[in-house]
């Protein structure tokens, strides 16, 4: 690659990153646009106000299951057992392209499990390995590195956690009359999903390689994120002289006990009432599996408020985009774009249109259940309708569904919280694998088996 190519890739994203604003002010933007679109549309301003006003606290209950699910993955994530294993592996590669390939296999597999823990580990991924990096001399670019992990989490979309597919193979969900209940063999398990999933994480490891900066800015240059990559330091407390309060807290059984009753939780939710997988499964699990991490309620509940404050922008955030998806679902204007999209459509122009059409409401959307819940059921009617599966339909969504993502700011603020960082400095490197996720799953979910 010439000196001057190289240069130009490194600049584009740091010419990203001064034109993007802030989330909150992004939200502003997106809400004024929407309005206009609503009212370009014939809605009158009475409809829109209502509309906002709808929107605007509908997703309380959601917000604070995703508070959790920030919360314990992030807790989860810092665990003796998670960072020293980490910490080991950041040792093996020697060079930058190795770094790039194993910390993307690393995040990329959190996430397939599980997206929270995904958004959760990704961050310290990259700061424990650009540490790593930094210290034996090998020269790798920090926010690059925050990109590259960015990039593999995307493979949560057709994981275990997979909002729709995951949703739809629940009985009693809201599309059963339309479509049933539709197992996981034919949606997150299907030829196609699981082709899109190999075939994006290794075209994805070969991009990054090859775009990889050759002057890096190391991770010496972000203090606050450096602080995270200390050593942890094993602390044996002293029991005589505690109080009985203190002695408690400092017990371990007191975790066993309440990550046993959070076992007879699950047990009655999967196997007496027969109930699928959902938001509140995950965090009840993601809850037993840190308590039983830390070694004590002490440490638990210490870990628990040093995490809390990473989840500000799901609180704030969450209800300014709620009042954009209410201009959305309430107005004419989700209905005549689903529609519209419908009426273009053959079976093979589908997944493109519904890819695009959901890159289009990811962008006002930051959930996944969240868009989902909006668009579903438009998507299952119109994809039965040009005479495509309502599976094909639903996985072309999840295209559309992560591109939201990967173009706005919501989740990088997330993950900057995370990694104690400005968003905007790994922002760009995301429109990059945007570009690789779409074309790749417009691709897949159009000619693959599913």
């Amino acid at each position: 690659m010439l000196p001057t190519q190289a240069a130009a890739r490194s600049r584009a994203p740091d010419a990203i990153a001064r034109a993007v604003p802030d989330a909150i002010t992004a939200s502003a933007i997106l809400t004024l646009a929407m309005a206009l679109v609503a009212a370009f549309m014939g809605n009158p301003l009475a409809r829109i106000a209502d509309a906002y006003q709808q929107g605007l606290w509908m997703l309380l209950q959601f917000t604070m299951q995703m508070t959790l699910v920030i919360v314990l993955s992030s807790a989860l994530s810092v665990t003796p057992v998670f960072r020293r294993a980490i910490t080991s592996l950041a040792e093996l590669p020697q060079t930058p392209r190795q770094i790039v390939v194993i910390a993307f296999l690393l995040s990329g597999a959190a996430s397939y499990l599980f997206w929270g823990l995904g958004y959760a580990l990704g961050p310290l991924i990259a700061i424990l390995f650009a540490a790593s990096a930094e210290r034996r001399g090998i020269r790798v670019d920090f926010p690059f590195l925050l990109g590259v992990t960015y990039g593999a989490q995307a493979l949560w979309q057709y994981g275990l956690s997979s909002s729709g597919p995951l949703l739809i193979a629940t009985q009693g969900h809201f599309l059963e009359k339309t479509i049933g209940v539709v197992p996981l063999s034919t949606t997150i398990w299907s030829p196609a999903a699981l082709i899109h999933e190999a075939v994006y994480a290794a075209t994805a490891i070969l991009l990054a390689c090859r775009i990889l900066p050759k002057q890096s800015r190391g991770i010496s240059q972000y203090p606050e994120a450096l602080a995270l990559a200390k050593p942890l330091q094993d602390v044996k407390e002293r029991l005589a002289g505690q109080s009985f309060a203190q002695r408690l807290e400092s017990n371990p059984g007191v975790n066993i006990v309440l990550s046993l009753l959070l076992a007879s939780w699950l047990f009655t939710h999967f196997f007496v009432k027969r109930l699928g997988y959902d938001i509140n499964t995950l965090n009840t699990t993601l809850m037993m599996l840190t308590l039983l991490l830390y070694g004590n309620v002490k440490q638990f509940a210490k870990s628990i408020e040093q995490s809390a404050g990473r989840s500000w922008a799901v609180i704030v955030l969450y209800h300014l985009y709620a009042g954009v998806a209410g201009l959305v679902q309430y107005t004419s204007v989700g209905e005549r774009i689903s529609a519209f999209a419908a009426s273009i459509s053959n079976p093979s122009t589908f997944p493109l249109i519904t890819a695009l059409a959901g890159t289009v409401f990811a962008c006002f959307i930051p959930s996944s259940g969240g868009q989902f819940a909006v668009q579903g059921f438009v998507t299952v009617k119109s994809a039965m309708a040009v005479g495509i599966s309502a599976q094909r339909g639903i996985l072309a969504l999840g295209i559309g569904d992560h591109m939201g993502n990967f173009l706005t700011p919501f989740w990088y603020m997330v993950v900057a919280g995370i990694a104690r960082v400005d968003f905007r400095i790994f922002f760009g490197y995301g429109f990059l694998f945007a570009g690789l996720w779409f074309a790749i799953g417009a691709l897949v979910f159009t000619f693959a088996p599913c």
